[in-house]
């Protein structure tokens, strides 16, 4: 073929990139089937062990049997439901903004966010981390963009000061591979100080940090003068699908008059919406499992530490150990799969060139003697030099 596909596939497998998809055969829980084998997985970004409790379960069939399995247009021509309003109502108060809006997903939120707001924009200013959908959105923008370095208001400061006069300045709350948070506060006053607009997704943010896990915005204790543009995925600590978009009545508003990937898509099954509304109830009294959670970090962060593991600057549930080379991220993999843990290796172009590394995520599901579980075999791949 005029592609050359055959010849591409191979070059990834031979750089040690080519990805490969599992196939669960029991439902999103930390204790998982995988080919009629049983592992114990440290690698989902369900945090709060959400996705497969009976409740929001018992809410979705309820949501089915009232109002049928799908939306049936888009939401601006007959697809916007009670519970779609009912949802948006509620996470605009959980977010302490006047609006949210629906999104199928954090990528099509994303993409909607930064093509509308970054085409009014005279310069894209986003961090070198953030993720990829992201980064899609602001060059579907058509305005110009640059990359400052990751978590570094120097390096903001420094390209805003040549951004012109309407900057829009986007960031991560927590970082998707690397587990850090970003420093918003000193990012915010930027922001302000150059008459730019902020935008925040705070994936991995929301269920696991702030009063009532209102995420990293939060739990630095800015608003929404500080932060306009909030964003945030259903599919982590919600443990349902779909995102949302936070922000005053014309930030909500121009997304539904301009932004592509709400127009001209399906609204979810309102029976989604319905089973997340009980996710929220869930995720805002989940007070017992964030601590038992913080306990499980700040356990493997000490156990780890002393093993001499790479560990990064992160103290929330995404705990990555670098390794580097693509092959020993894979090796090391392998080598917990066989021990019976499922623990991914990320690699490039996912992270930075040289950083392949094990991302071990953790969830309020998880208990201590899974936590030592994990430690121990750690310390065997440590002692055998593939850590």
């Amino acid at each position: 073929m005029t592609f050359e596909l055959a010849r591409r596939l191979e070059t990834l497998r031979s750089q040690g990139l080519y990805r490969h998809r599992l196939t669960l055969e029991t439902p999103q829980t930390v204790n998982i089937t995988v080919r009629g084998r049983s592992l114990l997985a440290f690698c989902s970004n369900d945090y709060l062990g959400l996705a497969a409790r009976p409740e929001i379960a018992d809410a979705f069939m309820d949501g089915l049997r009232r109002w049928g399995t799908g939306g049936g247009a888009s939401h601006l021509v007959n697809g916007h439901f009670t519970p779609h309003h009912e949802l948006e109502t509620a996470l605009a108060r959980f977010t302490g903004r006047p609006r949210a809006l629906l999104f199928g997903s954090g990528y099509a939120a994303n993409v909607a966010v930064l093509s509308v707001f970054g085409g009014m924009a005279t310069s894209v200013l986003q961090d070198r981390l953030n993720h990829a959908s992201l980064l899609d959105g602001g060059l579907l923008s058509g305005t110009r963009m640059v990359r400052y370095l990751h978590n570094d208001p120097g390096s903001l400061e420094t390209h805003l000061g040549r951004a012109g006069d309407a900057p829009l300045v986007v960031t991560d709350g927590v970082f998707s591979m690397d587990g850090d948070l970003a420093r918003l506060p000193e990012i915010a006053a930027l922001t302000r100080a150059h008459g730019g607009l902020l935008v925040v997704d705070d994936a991995h943010g929301f269920g696991v940090l702030g009063e009532r896990g209102t995420g990293s915005v939060g739990h630095l204790g800015l608003d929404s003068d500080d932060v306009p543009v909030l964003v945030g995925t259903l599919g982590k600590s919600f443990g349902t699908s779909g995102a949302f978009v936070a922000g005053s009545e014309e930030v909500i508003e121009t997304l539904i008059q301009f932004a592509h990937s709400y127009i001209y898509t399906t609204s979810t099954p309102p029976a989604l919406a319905c089973a997340t509304l009980k996710a929220l109830e869930l995720l805002e009294t989940a007070d017992t499992e964030r601590a038992h959670l913080s306990a499980l970090i700040s356990t493997f962060r000490t156990e780890a530490a002393g093993m001499g593991l790479g560990l990064m600057d992160s103290q929330t549930p995404i705990q990555p150990v670098l390794l580097g080379d693509n092959d020993r991220a894979v090796a090391a993999s392998a080598f917990l799969e066989d021990q019976g843990l499922l623990v991914r290796a990320i690699r490039p172009p996912t992270v930075p060139r040289g950083t392949a590394r094990l991302r071990i995520t953790f969830s309020a599901a998880h208990t201590h003697d899974d936590l030592a579980r994990l430690l121990c075999a750690l310390k065997a791949a440590k002692d055998r030099g593939i850590l």
